[in-house]
């Protein structure tokens, strides 16, 4: 058997094991996009443009054998994808890594960096203009944009409307007390346990004055809103069945090894797993190691005998701002909540701004 390896998806997943499998086999990454984003850094470069170049790293780059395919898979089978241009590119392994698709400004919706930039630049300016925000979701992307927001302009109102009674249900409680501590500190407004008869008539991002109406509570008057909640996966182009047959959340079934059920050389990555766990880039990033050793085994005639398996609760590193936040870690003895230095430590000083540089090479900046 020949060596090509198609990886579909250049997010977390996909670029790190193309990256670990470029100097072992022939790689091909497909994805519309010209270089790798750290979505997690999105929310701070809306709040401070200049921080925005830290978040992208350029494929021509990053890579030093990967041929890279700015295209959009839209058929894929055991043997090769279909991309939206009409041509066919066959593969020996297959690596899916589509990811899935967030509401912006959580997730970039331009293709190219230089837009990408120009959206978080447009959207700040919007922002900059706001008196009073409106945030639709408390989970941890709603929460971090909050906290953002908050360290940069410390005069803005900030609300959070959500459904839920509860703050982050399943983590710890001692970790949810200090959230609510942290954001009460920073002035911001939670609305827990409620939702909006109907949305803001305005665009999201886009700074105009409204009312809005909860099922719960006063009336909400804000200059600029966002939502923060929704996840899509990206798995449209599996829906023929001729790989795997997608779950009603789009995600398709993969065993221990990573392999998708049922294929020796189809391999899944992150959010489009049935793994039972949150979706989230870290897990993403330890999925490609698993897959990339699996590969390189087989490519060496070898059984593929790497594992994963997930944690049995969550684990979280949630920042607000580069300096607050909290945080849920493995430990010997089960969950451990930390303190804010050590978020602001692992995560949110730079959000993994130097890790990436270390792995993939520069940034746009």
């Amino acid at each position: 058997m020949s060596n090509t390896v198609v990886v579909v998806g250049g997010g977390y997943g996909g670029a790190a094991v193309a990256k670990a499998l470029e100097a072992e086999a022939e790689v091909i990454l497909i994805d519309p996009r010209d270089g790798f984003v750290n979505a997690a850094g999105s929310l701070r470069a809306m709040a401070q443009p200049e921080w925005a170049g830290n978040m992208f790293f350029p494929y021509d780059t990053m890579f030093t054998r990967t041929t890279v395919v700015r295209d959009r898979v839209i058929a894929a089978d055991p043997a090769g994808v279909t991309v939206a241009s009409g041509h066919r590119i066959a593969a020996d392994y297959l690596v899916l890594a589509t990811g899935s698709t967030y509401a912006y400004p959580a997730k970039p919706v331009s293709d190219s960096i230089d837009a990408a930039r120009d959206d978080l630049h447009r959207t700040h300016k919007e922002l900059l203009a706001a008196d009073r925000v409106l945030i639709l979701g408390a989970g941890p992307v709603g929460l971090e944009l909050a906290g953002e927001i908050a360290e940069t302009w410390p005069g803005k109102e900030v609300t959070i409307v959500d459904p839920n009674e509860q703050l982050l249900p399943g983590f710890r409680d001692e970790l949810r007390e200090d959230l609510s501590k942290q954001l009460a500190e920073s002035g911001i407004t939670l609305r827990l346990g409620t939702r909006l008869h109907v949305l803001p008539s305005t665009e999201a991002g886009k700074t105009e004055t409204f009312t809005v109406t909860p099922t719960v509570g006063d009336p909400i008057t804000a200059d600029i809103w966002f939502r923060a909640h929704g996840v899509r996966i990206n798995s449209d182009y599996l829906t023929d069945g001729r790989i795997a047959t997608p779950t009603p959340a789009g995600q398709v079934p993969v065993a221990e090894t990573l392999q998708v059920r049922g294929h020796d050389h189809v391999y899944a990555i992150g959010d489009i797993t049935d793994v039972p766990e949150a979706k989230m880039a870290g897990y993403a990033m330890q999925h490609a190691e698993v897959v990339a050793r699996n590969i390189t085994a087989q490519l060496r005639s070898e059984q593929p005998s790497a594992t994963y398996q997930p944690l049995p609760f969550p684990m979280i590193l949630l920042p607000l701002g580069s300096r607050g936040g909290v945080g849920q870690l493995p430990s010997a003895d089960g969950p451990s909540v930390v303190d804010s230095a050590t978020v602001s430590q692992y995560k949110g000083a730079d959000l993994f701004t130097s890790r990436f540089t270390e792995q993939f090479g520069p940034t746009a900046a």
